[in-house]
């Protein structure tokens, strides 16, 4: 048995696991669903679900399976599918007694510091309501989060169990876990139960594994592992259709492949580190060691800034991580010209703190 104590879950079900064979949603599968939440409910245990299918589920019922689809088309299957996806979670969930909350997220929602407690207050209330939140990319308006980089669900999933305390991610797809080795070209390869660490190895065997409906494979997975993990978040791959996985794996139940929570920062860190940075800045290495060291950045340590940002974004700093900075571009990229223009004439005018030692967290 697995040591969880999971007391707030987030349930992931990929859109191969929540639809049929011809796209449309796969009621019975989501009444299961929503009794396994409820069960976890009355043991004291916040449940909430991302899920799938949007897509998949307009375009089939739009006559449009197996099409080539451009952004806008996209756009309008999303619309017609999250109607069709939210009133199938709202009728299960309402058998049991239960409200459903929609709540559909743009990676604007964990980058705006404001808007990203917002968030958190709307679903703790939620959780005080007894609603369960239903959570989905708000892909009609969000061309960004379509396209590859960022559109799968198991990603956002991620950011969502980080941003919301969760102990549990839960990912159900249709395999069983990780293999060692892809199990549809070798029958011998074994299901990885446990990575307490995303090496390149693992990046390596994951593959990028799926099909015309779903976005994701399990290359998104293993990203979305490395977030859960370095928030702190236990994560686990497991297949959908197992009998009472949600109930079984929140027991400790050994099912699927199981990544280990590692790094424990504080919630403003992990905003920090997950929000969609506004710009980039590059500094030099002694403002590279003086970061480190737990020292601020000040504007004669950087090389040069990139981006449109203003007073409070989240900035990347070189590949060690991010921060919050203290100007906007137009005002830093002057800072650093007169910094500039001191050292040409020999004067040693360091300026003022462009990012605060407190508002730095580096990648692990």
């Amino acid at each position: 048995m697995r040591d969880l104590h999971a007391r707030r879950i987030v349930v992931k079900i990929g859109t191969n696991t929540i639809c049929r064979e011809d796209g449309t949603v796969d009621q019975a599968y989501i009444d299961d669903v929503a009794r396994q939440v409820v069960e976890l409910q009355g043991r004291g245990i916040e449940a909430m679900v991302v899920t799938s299918g949007a897509i998949g589920s307009g375009s089939s019922e739009l006559g449009l399976d197996g099409k080539n689809k451009d952004v806008a088309m996209k756009q309008a299957c999303a619309a017609v599918g999250q109607a069709t996806l939210m009133l199938a979670w709202r009728e299960s969930f309402h058998r049991y007694g239960k409200s459903v909350g929609q709540v559909l997220l743009t990676y604007g929602a964990f980058s705006d510091r404001a808007r990203y407690l917002d968030l958190r207050k709307a679903i703790d209330e939620m959780f005080r309501l007894g609603v369960v939140p239903v959570v989905n990319e708000n892909d009609v308006i969000s061309t960004d989060e379509i396209d590859e980089i960022f559109g799968d669900n198991d990603k956002l999933s991620a950011l969502v169990a980080s941003k919301m305390d969760a102990d549990l991610l839960i990912l159900l797809t249709d395999v069983e876990g990780l293999y060692d080795r892809n199990p549809e070209a070798d029958r011998d390869a074994k299901l990885i139960p446990t990575v307490d660490e995303v090496t390149k190895d693992i990046e390596r065997i994951a593959g990028t594994r799926k099909n015309e409906r779903s976005t994701g494979g399990m290359r998104t997975k293993i990203n979305a592992a490395k977030i859960a993990m370095q928030s702190g978040c236990n994560m686990i791959i497991a297949n959908g259709r197992t009998p009472n996985v949600i109930e079984r794996v929140a027991a400790g139940e050994e099912i699927g492949t199981l990544f280990t929570a590692r790094s424990h920062y504080t919630n403003r860190e992990r905003w920090i580190l997950f929000a969609c940075p506004r710009g980039k800045i590059t500094v030099d290495e002694g403002a590279e060691n003086a970061l480190h060291a737990g020292r601020s950045l000040l504007p004669c340590g950087i090389v040069s800034a990139e981006g449109r940002f203003k007073k409070g974004d989240v900035v990347r700093i070189n590949t060690l991580g991010k921060g919050i900075v203290n100007y906007s571009t137009a005002e830093l990229q002057a800072l650093i010209q007169k910094c500039q223009e001191d050292r040409a004439a020999g004067r040693n005018g360091n300026g003022t703190t462009v990012i605060n030692h407190e508002n730095v967290v580096f990648h692990d």
